[in-house]
């Protein structure tokens, strides 16, 4: 195997390949550096630099907002926000550049947070419709059948009580 010359990349460069790092999904960074024709010692290299170097720059680890943001969990997502809520300008652009996310998505999540849940779909209120309406039927048809019961139940005792009577008029 032979080396890639040793070359001199410039700082927009790294800032794009990190960027694409971070965003590089289920890809590998041996895949990525080759696509970007450099090391990928080089590049895993910068990675790990740039991880240590926003550690720093916090005095907190900022291991809960790793990986490719679209994929960070709710609470990563809360993170973020509440990390990113008092920046603004180059501030919010320098913290967002740090941690592979875009403001858009920022503003997305935040949306998404502060959206009370909205109403049940049609297709759900018509199945809960139809749920009440079986539910309703099933009701009357109970207190049909309990009526029904409790006329059968006085018959049997009127019946009961009219033997007695025949009974006790035969002696």
């Amino acid at each position: 195997m032979h080396r890639k010359p040793h070359t001199h990349h410039s700082p927009e460069f790294k800032e794009q390949a990190l960027l694409k790092a971070r965003h590089r999904g289920t890809r590998s960074l041996l895949n990525l550096a080759g696509e970007l024709n450099m090391s990928p010692g080089t590049l895993k290299r910068w990675v790990l630099d740039s991880g240590k170097a926003a550690e720093q720059a916090h005095g907190e680890t900022s291991a809960a907002l790793d990986g490719p943001a679209a994929s960070w969990s709710p609470s990563q997502r809360l993170t973020a926000l509440q990390e990113s809520y008092a920046l603004n300008g180059s501030a919010l652009a320098g913290w967002c550049r740090e941690r592979g996310v875009f403001e858009h998505q920022l503003a997305q999540w935040r949306e998404d947070f502060c959206t009370p849940i909205a109403p049940a779909s049609r297709e759900a209120t018509g199945a809960f419709r139809e749920l009440q309406r079986q539910h309703d039927q099933l009701q009357r048809e109970l207190r049909r059948k309990e009526k029904a019961l409790a006329e059968v139940a006085a018959l049997l005792v009127l019946q009961k009580n009219f033997q007695a009577l025949l009974e006790g008029a035969d002696k």
